[in-house]
């Protein structure tokens, strides 16, 4: 079997890998520290049978890289290893097709067997999530991850950069492409996402920050808990 870990940490780097070990001894394993990297690494070797991927990881905003990778290799499943524990966050992950979403506070046999469930078939979440996960999505930022499924997987490149605050020139250099070709996929990003401007699209994006999605969440919670009023 081949893995792929997707990782800037190389302390949990060696934490995941040793729980790769425990469950296929003989797999091979290979490492990426960007979501770039980790798009290279597959597009160059043959299909992976699983993608461990920690949500925050450099160069990527929210749940950016995740999208970018399912958009552009759906097949391969992706489990997300990562710190974040709130349900409106996990939830937002799940709505993007993962095969699990596992918390980094666990024990390197938890993780083990997680990993051999997914492998089995079946879609792994922390077990406090499955008695407090939301009822049905929902929010502003649930709305535009919506959205975000519409673009092609340069067109997320493409707005991961304008969020960097790269010009069409300095775009264009980086994806070796014309300025021209990087005002086309401006412009469709900003119909896809139904918003006026490049500006826009910055803020836009800053809406699916985890700060947002718990923010979301609590308000949810906060709500549910109120007494209804006569």
């Amino acid at each position: 079997m081949r893995f792929l870990i997707v990782e800037d940490h190389p302390l949990f780097r060696e934490a995941l890998e040793g729980a790769l070990r425990m469950v296929e001894p003989a797999a091979e394993i290979l490492q990426a520290v960007s979501i770039d990297g980790a798009l290279e690494q597959v597009a160059m070797t043959s299909e992976f049978d699983l993608i461990l991927l920690d949500l925050s990881m450099p160069g990527t905003t929210g749940l950016s890289g995740v999208i970018r990778i399912r958009k552009t290799f759906p097949r391969i499943p992706v489990v997300i290893v990562s710190a974040h524990q709130d349900a409106q966050i996990i939830s937002a992950a799940l709505s993007l097709g993962v095969a699990g979403y596992i918390l980094k506070s666990s024990s390197k046999q938890d993780l083990a067997q997680s990993i051999g469930e997914v492998l089995r078939g079946a879609v792994c979440v922390p077990v406090a999530y499955r008695a407090t996960r939301p009822q049905r999505a929902g929010g502003p930022a649930q709305d535009l991850i919506k959205r975000l499924h519409d673009l092609t997987p340069q067109q997320l490149r493409v707005l991961e950069m304008l969020r960097r605050g790269l010009q069409n020139k300095q775009i264009a250099y980086e994806l070796k492409i014309s300025e021209t070709t990087v005002k086309v996929h401006v412009s469709d990003i900003l119909r896809k996402l139904n918003v006026l401007s490049r500006t826009k699209a910055i803020v836009e994006m800053s809406r699916i920050d985890f700060s947002t999605l718990a923010a979301e969440g609590n308000s949810a919670r906060r709500e549910r808990a109120q007494p209804d009023q006569p």
